[in-house]
Formats: structure tokens, C-alpha cells, sequence
């Protein structure tokens, strides 16, 4: 096919880059980089194939770039694509040689080991860039600026392989404590990889045939279908011969998402669904698209950098927003290289087509640099361990508020079974608000362990009613009246639900630095609502929901958390919406103000982590696995939803078996669309876990088995026969349900039965009367006849009385007055 001068001219500069001639850096060979990426014989990741290659030529990537492409023989006689990048066949292992599972991820590893013992040009190589097909690089990735050494490679981080910190690393390493949850990128020596390939494959193979060990709850993948199995292996692998990553989690980003300020990455990967106002990009919707081979045609272009600037007023989201621009811009000029290098006549003029020729788009697809700030994180791996393994961490005390009502009764027990879960260091207590009054009719005390608040919601001076404040006034009465032995305090709200420990080691937290999670609606801390209420409206972090404080900062922080509330309340003028971001106007959100306020006041600020906390409903973002759920909000999935609004005045804690409706089984999900999948997989999570909890309550009370019809009363049964009529309960349960019987079911079947022994009260009444009869008969045989029209007028009478009660026993309403 005829390549046009015109063309050639537009093509020289990138063959020149791929010919080897940034083979070399400063002159030095021990630089030798070489980049790989696994794909398939299939248009999906031809069009992918196409965009990497495209950036890795735009962006300047030093050294050989090399596509390993896993092919059958059948597969590879009808291939199109051998021209789209240098490439090296690698038989596929899709399906495997040996079980017959089909696990194309499995290539991937199997297609490194191939190239290392096979590939003349692997011996020719010091380090190795090793990235996904679905990725666009935007700067060199040069491992000596990484910090990379032999035997400390670098990687992006994958938070959600928590099988790193469970049973799965003890079973599939010698050396659990070196797993590393990382992927995505990977940057490495070649005489690492060299050991590690073979290592990587087989623990892929060995984590792939554990199914036993397959569950969400133990791998943290989604699908629960063992499809991450060649991530573990990578991870276990390494872990095995010894390897320590340094890991960054600003390397790399999804579009999408919205990077740190000051920090540049230099990796996107476009592996989930990404929009910008009313467009939207996913890969796998493209699976069997044959672009590629359609002479001039690209994806739908997004929007210009124009109509980003109108749409948003955000720095930052601006910047997460041109990201998104970028990637899709970035392949379909690819596209149109490749289209005009295969021969493809010019193509017609368009707006789009013209942009991507303009200055604007060659300023902002310029190469990027590595920032210093990633650089200076890349020195830190939070994931090593101590370097002194006799370190004691800090002790933890964890605190939340509540009041005396059913309302927060029910999440009490749904957070304290989290708690005892999630594995959260240290103690916790409730901090209960209650009047004298209320607290002599209470009866959840034995819910938590508890530090008991005089309620502050009607306030003593103003009588403005406003229970929010007692969140303040609780941790400053528990830190005036409580014994605290705890560095730090960990602090949330009674309507959440722990999935995994919250430490300020983790997460950052130090005298002076808070860690908590974005509360962006507070947008008084950018208007004159700051400027009135704190000398520091710069300092002001629209921050809540999980706050991690030294105890230090607590106690001068605490009386100001208190006061700030009060002011803002007062500030009846500034209730509005467009100042505070209340929906309601009406200054219920002052206690959160009161929070950033008073922080701001002593210049506390905070370390805001955006993944540490989700409301069920929404979409975690990629390669995270939430600690918290916040359920402050309705959620719903298919038809079934929740609001724990409307279980406000709802006694769930002291009836027995009651629960919330049962959530969907996560099996019947669609998984077409995986973002909304994970979604509703972790909202059906938050509900089963408060329906557990509800479940184990009412078992510990012993209540009685709702699956018996004749089940005995508790206030009948003395202790002893309770405690054994438990043991059998929990027993036939446990044989009929781990722990999801039925309960809404047998609960409206055992609300009918108030009292106890009905049927024996019955049975032993007709003995009674008959016993009594036969002794009537007995002493009155000369008089038979009489004798018996009495006996049948007195069972007449007995049988209405006995049918009353009868009535009485069964009837709720008289039942229940009883």
C-alpha cells in the first residue's frame, strides 16, 4: 500500500523513537528500559494496542516497546492486526493446557516467561516497564527517577487485594508479611523478573484452582468468581522470592478521578466507565469494535476544553475533568495515524479534526514530568513494615453519639457488630445523651459500653432544640469526666458500618494533622460564613463524618467544636442554602460548621481521604475497598430501598426477630455494567450486615425460636431451662442457616404467639374438667340423669369461659395489654 511523502514525514519522528535510539540514556547501558504489555488476538485490544502505542511514541518512552500476543494457531490465521505494534507471539494459554479452565488473565504471566526464555531481545535488557493494553502513558516512566532498585521494584497500588492481610496470603506464600497489594504498573530489574515470572504463573495457577477460597469477603474481588487470580499471583509471587515494592497510588489514575492537587500523573488507565457532563467513555462497550480496520473512524468525541472551563469552577475537578479529555483524544488520534499510515484517504475536515491539530491540544498532550511530590511519596511505603519490629503503635480509643431513642438503638447494635468485626484496635465507647426522665425509662444499656451525657438537645440557655449539638457536648463531658489511656481518638457517627480498622499508622494521622473524609457540600468554608465565624476562613477543611485526632489536638479542640456550634446556630441570618449547603435551610448542618470552624480556629488540617468512607448507593472509586459505610442516605437496588429515616421511631432493638427488609441476593445482580454491579454489591453488603447484627441481638437476648410453633415464653421458663431451650435454638438454626433465616417470615408468624404454652393450657384445662366430671359421676351414680344435664350445662359454661381466654391468648391487641 502507497504511503504519501506527506506521510512518511509524519510517521519518520515515531519510527525513529521506536527504532532503539532512546535506547540509551546519558550514555549509560545500564539504562536499557524495555516496555511490555500482554493482549489477545481480538479487536478489544487492538484499538487499545493502538492508543498505547500512540502515547508511548508521543510521550517519549525510552527503549524498545514490545506487545506479547497471546494467539491459538486458529486464531492466528484470521489475525489483522501483526502490523500494530512489535510484537512477539506467545502460545495462549486462555485454556489451560492442563485443567481446561478458561482464565484468559492467565496470559499474562504465562506470555513474560515465554518472552524472558524464547525473546533474543530479553538479553538485552536492565529494566523492565511492564503495563496493561488499556492504559495511555503521559510522560516517561524512567525507573532510576521512580527510586527503583534491584530488588525493590515499583508499582501502583491496589488496595482491594485484602487477601494480602488474610488467610489467602497464609496459605499461598511462605511470606505473608511481604505481600504487597499492588498492579496496574510495574517497573522492575530484569534480573528480578527473571525470578519472579516463573513464580508469578505458578501461583496464578495455584490461586486460580483454590476455589474454596473465592469469596469476596477473602479476595475482595467483586465478582467473587476468582477473576483477579493472576493479581494474587503477581503479589504472592513476589512476596515468595522475596521482592518489596516501593508503591505510589499517584503514578497512575483512572480517568475519571480527580488527582491530588500538586501531583501530575503520569499513567491513566481508562478500565472503567468515565464521563464529562452529559458523555461518557467505557471500554467494554467496544469489545468486538473493528475500528481499527474503518478507515477514518474514531470513538465519539468528547467535549472541547472550552466547555470543561464553563461547566466547572473547580481547580481540581477541572483538571480530573481534562484528564478524561486527554485519554480519548489521545486514542483517536492514534486511530487516525494509523489509519492514514495503512493507506486510509485524508479525511474530511470536522471540528474535532481540527482541534486535534491545534496549538491548544499540542500544549495540553505535551510530555509530562514526574512531580516532586510523587517522588517525595515514593520514599514512604506505608505498606513496609516498621524498620524496629518491637514498635508498639499508639493506643486507640473509638467514640460515637447517640440518644436515648429506639432510633439509635438499632444502629448502635449494627455499628458495635462492625466494630467487633473490623478488627478496630482499642476500646470503644457510646456516648448516650439522655434527660434524667429518659433515662429512667431506658432500656439499652447493655447495647455498648457506655459513657453516659446530660442532653444538650434543648439547649439550657437558648431552648433552641437542636439534638446535633450533642455530638460536641458528648466528647467534651467524656473528656472532662473519662479515664482515656489512648493517643488517638477515632470518632463517628452511630449510622455507620465498619468494614475494616481505621489507625492513624495507616492513615496518617499526627499531632496537629487530623485524618478525615470530605464533606464537599460545606461550602461556607469558601464564602463569608468562614469569614464571620473563624479568624482562619483559609484553614477551614469541609470535613467529617470519621475523624482521626490526637487526644492532644481533642482537648484544645473540643470546647471550641462546642462554642462554634453554638455561634453558627444562633446565626439565624446565614441559614440559606447558597451559604451553607443545607438543602433544608434551616441550620441543621451547624454542628459539622461548628467542626471546621473550631479546627480552623487552631489551624488544624486535616488529611482528607476520599476513599476511606462511602455511602452505600454510590461508586467507590477503582482499586479501593471502602473502611466505612455512611447509610446518612436513602439507597436503593432494583425495587428494594432503604432510609434509615423512615425507621425512626421503630423499635428493632427490644422485639424479638425483628429486621429490616432482606436486600436482593447479590447473585441475582447483573454484572454488565461493572461500576454499577460493585455498587449494589456493596450496598446489599451494609444491609446484610445490620440484618446480622440485629440477628446475633436478638439471639444473645434469647429470644425464643420463631421456627417452633410451640415455643415457650421466656417470662415462664426460669434460667436455667432458657439457657438450654437456647442451646437447642441455636443449634437447629445453625443447621438450617449460617446466619440468614428467614426472620421476617418467622417474626410475623411469632408476633401472633404474645403468651406462652397455649396449647398446654388447653390440654391441661380439658383434663381438668374432664377428671372433674368423672368424679361428679362417680359420687352422684343414683342421680344420673340430673347429674348430667348439670355436667352439661357447667361444660357449656366452661367452654365460653375457656373460649374467651382462648381469645385472649391469641388477640395481639388484648395480648399485648396483658
Amino acid at each position: 500500500m502507497a504511503i504519501s511523502v506527506g506521510k512518511w514525514l509524519i510517521l519518520l519522528p515515531l519510527l525513529v523513537m521506536e527504532s532503539g535510539f532512546f535506547c540509551f540514556v546519558d550514555g549509560k547501558d545500564e539504562r536499557r528500559i524495555h516496555t511490555l504489555f500482554s493482549v489477545e488476538c481480538q479487536n478489544y485490544f487492538d484499538w487499545q494496542t493502538v492508543g498505547l502505542m500512540h502515547s508511548f511514541r508521543k510521550r517519549g518512552q525510552p527503549g524498545h516497546i514490545t506487545r506479547l500476543l497471546s494467539c491459538t494457531d486458529e486464531e492466528a490465521k484470521n489475525y489483522r492486526g501483526m502490523d500494530l505494534a512489535p510484537t512477539f507471539r506467545v502460545p495462549s494459554m486462555s485454556r489451560h493446557p492442563r485443567t481446561g479452565d478458561w482464565y484468559p488473565a492467565i496470559n499474562k504471566p504465562a506470555g513474560i516467561v515465554h518472552w524472558l526464555k524464547h525473546s533474543n531481545e530479553a538479553k538485552h535488557v536492565d529494566w523492565v516497564v511492564i503495563l496493561d493494553a488499556d492504559m495511555i502513558i503521559r510522560g516517561p516512566i524512567l525507573p532510576w527517577e521512580l527510586g527503583a532498585e534491584k530488588g525493590k521494584p515499583v508499582a501502583a497500588l491496589y488496595g482491594y487485594l485484602i487477601g494480602c492481610d488474610n488467610i489467602l496470603s497464609k496459605l499461598h506464600t511462605k511470606h505473608p508479611e511481604l505481600c504487597d497489594k499492588v498492579g496496574g504498573l510495574l517497573v522492575m530489574h530484569i534480573d528480578d523478573l527473571r525470578v519472579l515470572a516463573p513464580m508469578w504463573l505458578s501461583k496464578t495457577e495455584e490461586v486460580r484452582e483454590d476455589r474454596a477460597h473465592w469469596g469476596t469477603n477473602i479476595t475482595g474481588d467483586i465478582y467473587g468468581m476468582g477473576w483477579i487470580s493472576e493479581m494474587y499471583g503477581y503479589s504472592f509471587g513476589a512476596a515468595e522470592v522475596g521482592l518489596k515494592h516501593k508503591i505510589s497510588d499517584e503514578l497512575m489514575i483512572y480517568p475519571g478521578y480527580i488527582p491530588r492537587e500538586g501531583v501530575q500523573p503520569i499513567l491513566l488507565h481508562y478500565g472503567l466507565l468515565f464521563t464529562v457532563g452529559n458523555w461518557s467513555f467505557s471500554k467494554l462497550k467496544h469489545h468486538e469494535d473493528d475500528i481499527v480496520y474503518d478507515c477514518n473512524r474514531v470513538f465519539p468525541p468528547p467535549p472541547y476544553p472550552k466547555e470543561v472551563e464553563m461547566m466547572e469552577n473547580d481547580p481540581n475537578k477541572k483538571r480530573g475533568l481534562y484528564l478524561s479529555l486527554e485519554c480519548v483524544n489521545m486514542i483517536n488520534e492514534g486511530l487516525l495515524i494509523h489509519h492514514a499510515a495503512s493507506g486510509c484517504p485524508k479525511p474530511r475536515w470536522s471540528k474535532y479534526l481540527s482541534f486535534l491539530k491545534s496549538k491548544t491540544y499540542a500544549r495540553l498532550t505535551q510530555p509530562k514530568s514526574l512531580t516532586p511530590e510523587i517522588k517525595e511519596n515514593l520514599k514512604f511505603n506505608k505498606q513496609e513494615p516498621s524498620e524496629d519490629p518491637g514498635r508498639v503503635h499508639p493506643k486507640i480509643h473509638t467514640v460515637f453519639s447517640t440518644e436515648c431513642i429506639p432510633y439509635f438503638d438499632w444502629q448502635t447494635v449494627g455499628l458495635m457488630h462492625s466494630f467487633h468485626l473490623s478488627g478496630q484496635p482499642g476500646n470503644i465507647t457510646r456516648l448516650l445523651s439522655c434527660t434524667d426522665e429518659d433515662l429512667k425509662k431506658y432500656a439499652g444499656h447493655d447495647l455498648a459500653p457506655t459513657h453516659y451525657v446530660p442532653s444538650m438537645s434543648r439547649h439550657p440557655l437558648t431552648g433552641d432544640w437542636y439534638p446535633a449539638i450533642n455530638k460536641p457536648a458528648a466528647v467534651l463531658h467524656w473528656l472532662n469526666h473519662a479515664e482515656i489511656d489512648a493517643e488517638f481518638i477515632v470518632i463517628l457517627d452511630a449510622d455507620m458500618i465498619l468494614r475494616g480498622p481505621i489507625t492513624p499508622w495507616e492513615f496518617n494521622a499526627e499531632r496537629g494533622h487530623p485524618v478525615s473524609t470530605p464533606y464537599e457540600y460545606l461550602i461556607g468554608c469558601d464564602n463569608k460564613l468562614a469569614k464571620l465565624h473563624t479568624k482562619n476562613p483559609e484553614a477551614c477543611d469541609k470535613v467529617g463524618g470519621v475523624i482521626v485526632m490526637h487526644i492532644d489536638d481533642l482537648r484544645k479542640f473540643a470546647m471550641l467544636w462546642l462554642h462554634k456550634t453554638e455561634e453558627v446556630r444562633a446565626d439565624t441570618e446565614h441559614y440559606a442554602t447558597n451559604i451553607t449547603g443545607d438543602i433544608y435551610a434551616s441550620g441543621w448542618i451547624s454542628e459539622m460548621y461548628g467542626y471546621s470552624f473550631g479546627a480552623a480556629e487552631l489551624n488544624l488540617r486535616h488529611r482528607v481521604d476520599r476513599d476511606m468512607l462511602l455511602y452505600p448507593g454510590y461508586i467507590p472509586n477503582p482499586g479501593t475497598e471502602p473502611r466505612v459505610f455512611h447509610y446518612g442516605l436513602g439507597f436503593g437496588v432494583g425495587n428494594w430501598s432503604f432510609d434509615k429515616a423512615v425507621w425512626r421511631e421503630r423499635d428493632l432493638v427490644n422485639v424479638c426477630w425483628t429486621q429490616f427488609p432482606d436486600p436482593p441476593d447479590p447473585s441475582t445482580l447483573s454484572q454488565t455494567d461493572e461500576d454499577s454491579f460493585r455498587r449494589d454489591k456493596l450496598s446489599i453488603e451494609c444491609m446484610k450486615t445490620l440484618n446480622d447484627a440485629l440477628y446475633l441481638h436478638h439471639k444473645r437476648r434469647n429470644c425464643p425460636d420463631p421456627t417452633l410453633k410451640n415455643t415457650l415464653d421466656q417470662g415462664t421458663v426460669s434460667g436455667k431451662e432458657n439457657g438450654a431451650l437456647n442451646e437447642t435454638v441455636s443449634g437447629k438454626v445453625a443447621m438450617s442457616r449460617t446466619i440468614d433465616l428467614d426472620r421476617k417470615d418467622s417474626f410475623h408468624a411469632f408476633s401472633k404467639l404474645k403468651v406462652p404454652s397455649y396449647w398446654m393450657v388447653s390440654l391441661w384445662s380439658f383434663f381438668a374438667l374432664g377428671f372433674l366430671v368423672i368424679i361428679s359421676l362417680m359420687l352422684s351414680g343414683r342421680r344420673a340423669e340430673s347429674t348430667k344435664g348439670h355436667a352439661n350445662r357447667n361444660m357449656k359454661r366452661a367452654s365460653q369461659s375457656n373460649g374467651g381466654s382462648y381469645y385472649h391468648l391469641y388477640n395481639p391487641e388484648t395480648s399485648s395489654k396483658a
